[in-house]
């Protein structure tokens, strides 16, 4: 979401409150200055008039606020000498409540303040507290579950103060009405009363429909505002929305597809550009009479000359490289005078230009989705098996730094190489192989042989197990016969060739992966077109025809990720986000081997879904 103008609770309010309670207060401002609110309470409770009482607990509550103490001021505002109140006092305790509790994101607080409370609640406030009364109300509502009702509250401040700035409320309106759910909004627009608010709700819907695109929402917007001439929101669009509508307007026309089509990288660089094209002449949003489309064979000479080479001419943006060494080139310059999607992510600690965005099929964010399932399955200690070599190195970085975000503890991380022994590696992991020892050191130190069973850790949850098909399907069995059969595996896409085979997966019944949903997916149109049209769209190389199929769509919507906070967009390797920094992560699919078929998982409910149970 766009970022928008934050209220502080501080100054402003206070010099308002103090002018609002000067003309009802005659107690001096210099006097009974109280350290804590124990004190003021005792203060406020010793004096003869209950109102003078609440009246300096008010600018006390306002006084701590001002000091950077919302906790202190909660503990005036909610004590039980304002239940005498009159309107007036109660007004101002009101206003100095809500902005304690937005300060604190108390939401319990939030609701009791704001239940029951009409809409125009804040217009008993004089003028010069009008706008800020409402900006509270709306934060507390949303604090506290309602943001429609927060919406309402700023389409009636529109209405009601001219004074205020209509961009910022605007934003501030939108943001609101985004979360709310397509019922509610349609529930709301059916009993909606005055244009205003009819206006805001008929936008709301309109963006809320599935499955439109950059492309519609652009259309849709200008196509409101025809509809809407007159309404304030189709003269001062929310920011948001007028970047979607300025960017799905303009998009590359000059693009440059820079990729190895000879050597090592041949077949994966063949393989992007395929799917780069083929979406690209899906796409019946593209004036194909403006767009120009290059393709640059990369492994004839260094990509930085290439690079420099480009941008002599007027390209919009350079799709590529994908190899890692040629996109760290780039990192000899600054700024990128034309724009770069590399088709991979720099080296830990290498310094990114300005202007260069990076995706790919990242191990990484596999990973650290393992970890946040892990979570989410109230798994919070687990093994972990990943194999020697760099990729192992970033991919244990990569888990271990999201498990150590969310608390989650790996209490055994086994390093391992395709041809060890696997039997004694698993032994090890479970803790097989010091129990045995431990029963040595007993018949050792008592002289005698003894009857032992050797027991598994009993203290892990769960399993990772990084590993290929070829040597998952024989960690598996192993699991059940060091006595681990009953932990749950979690895997990165790697487990799966990416084609149904369940003669070879059943030994992987049970396991849960992460994979993109151009694997998984069965209702993907473009998927079963390129497939019957195309070789290579399976396997490996499937996954990296998804890759250029998303680079395609990237292309057009680089500047609306990187400016609207929040964005996604549904590709065909995740839902794809843009970190501050330019980079494209995925949240892939879930599903679980079942027969030896992957079978797609519901999405998860974050800290809900019980410890999964294990199926074969």
């Amino acid at each position: 979401m766009t970022k928008r103008s934050s209220y502080s609770t501080g100054l402003a309010l206070i010099i308002l409150m103090t002018l609002y309670l000067g003309g009802c207060a005659g107690i001096n401002l210099d006097q009974h200055m109280a350290d804590n609110p124990e004190q003021a309470l005792a203060l406020a409770r010793d004096e003869g008039d209950p109102a003078v009482g609440q009246r300096y607990l008010l600018r006390m509550a306002s006084r701590f606020q001002d000091q950077g103490q919302p906790q202190d001021a909660r503990t005036l505002l909610r004590d039980p000498i304002f239940a005498t109140a009159g309107d007036e006092i109660e007004r101002q305790r009101y206003l100095l409540a809500l902005a304690a509790a937005v300060e604190l994101q108390d939401s319990t607080w939030a609701r009791k303040l704001t239940d029951g409370v009409a809409t125009e609640h804040f217009l008993a406030y004089p003028a010069e507290l009008l706008a800020r009364a409402a900006l509270l109300q709306a934060d507390a509502r949303q604090l506290a579950g309602d943001p429609l009702s927060g919406a309402m509250t700023l389409i009636l401040l529109g209405q009601a103060d001219a004074s205020s700035p209509p961009g910022e409320i605007h934003d501030r309106i939108w943001q609101l009405l985004k979360p709310v759910n397509q019922a509610r909004l349609q529930a709301a627009a059916d009993d909606a009363i005055g244009f205003e608010a009819q206006g805001w709700l008929e936008l709301a819907l309109l963006l809320r429909a599935r499955d439109i695109d950059l492309d519609d929402q652009g259309r849709l917007i200008r196509q409101w505002q025809n509809n809407w001439p007159g309404h304030p929101a189709a003269q001062i669009l929310p920011t948001e929305l007028a970047l979607v509508a300025e960017l799905a307007a303009s998009r590359p026309e000059k693009l440059v597809l820079a990729l190895p089509l000879n050597g090592n990288l041949a077949s994966a660089g063949k393989a992007i550009r395929d799917g780069f094209l083929s979406a690209y002449y899906q796409d019946d949003s593209t004036d194909r009479s403006k767009t120009d489309i290059q393709v640059i064979d990369t492994t004839e000479r260094p990509f930085i000359e290439l690079y420099r080479d480009l941008a002599k001419n007027s390209h919009d943006l350079i799709v590529g490289p994908l190899n890692k060494d040629a996109l760290t080139q780039l990192s000899q310059l600054q700024i990128l005078p034309v724009p770069v999607l590399g088709l991979n992510y720099l080296p830990a600690n290498t310094k990114k230009p300005d202007g260069l965005y990076q995706f790919g099929l990242s191990a990484e964010d596999e990973a650290r989705q393992i970890a946040d399932r892990l979570d989410t399955d109230n798994l919070r200690q687990v093994l972990v098996l990943i194999p020697f070599g760099e990729w192992g190195d970033r991919v244990e970085q990569a888990l271990q730094n999201r498990m150590q975000e969310l608390g989650l503890l790996a209490l055994n991380v086994q390093r391992f190489m395709p041809e060890d022994n696997l039997r004694a590696v698993t032994a090890d992991l479970l803790g097989i192989t010091a129990s045995r020892d431990r029963a040595i050191q007993v018949e050792r130190t008592i002289g005698m042989n003894v009857e032992f069973e050797p027991r598994r850790r009993q203290d892990a949850e769960a399993v990772v197990l990084v590993a290929t098909p070829t040597v998952a399907r024989q960690f598996k069995p192993l699991f059940a016969f060091y006595y681990g059969g009953d932990l749950p595996v979690y895997s990165p896409s790697i487990v799966y060739e990416g084609a149904p085979n369940p003669g070879k997966d059943r030994d992987l019944n049970g396991i849960l992966f992460t994979d993109i949903p151009w694997v998984l997916a069965d209702d993907n149109p473009f998927r079963l077109e390129a497939t019957r049209h195309l070789n290579g769209t399976s396997g490996q190389l499937g996954r990296l025809f998804a890759m250029g199929a998303d680079a395609w769509q990237l292309s057009k919507r680089l500047p609306l990720l990187r400016k609207v906070e929040g964005t996604t967009i549904d590709g065909q390797t995740g839902k794809l986000t843009m970190d501050p920094d330019g980079g494209i992560h995925r949240e892939q699919l879930w599903a679980r081997f079942r027969n030896g078929v992957p079978r797609v998982l519901a999405p998860a409910s974050a800290g809900k879904n019980p410890r999964p149970q294990i199926q074969e």
